[in-house]
């Protein structure tokens, strides 16, 4: 195998990596989301665990943020408006990233 190869494999693999540690925290993140939304809603306990899973299924409906953003501002109505939510949504990337490293 030629040091081309071998870049091109360490390329694929890193972008492979890089790609499933993304899916895992948006996944993290959204969890963390519903569940800071259940506590909004009063919800706490199974129910907190099961509304949070509701939010990372929603993650699946299409590409991007928007599906969760949705889920979670109709859920909560005027219990917080859009840039609270989305404030909320880019710092608990930055958490759910944080707490992947931890785990690594």
């Amino acid at each position: 195998m030629t040091t081309f190869d071998d870049r091109e494999n360490a390329f694929e693999n890193k972008y492979a990596h890089d790609a499933e540690m993304q899916f895992k925290a948006e996944a993290r993140r959204n969890k963390l989301l519903g569940l800071w939304a259940a506590e909004l809603l009063g919800k706490s306990g199974s129910e907190a665990d099961d509304y949070a899973k509701e939010v990372v299924k929603s993650d699946f409906e299409e590409a991007g943020d928007e599906d969760v953003y949705r889920k979670v501002s109709g859920d909560l109505g005027d219990k917080a408006d859009e840039a609270t939510i989305r404030a909320q949504m880019a710092s608990l990337m930055v958490e759910a990233k944080r707490q992947l490293m931890a785990n690594e």
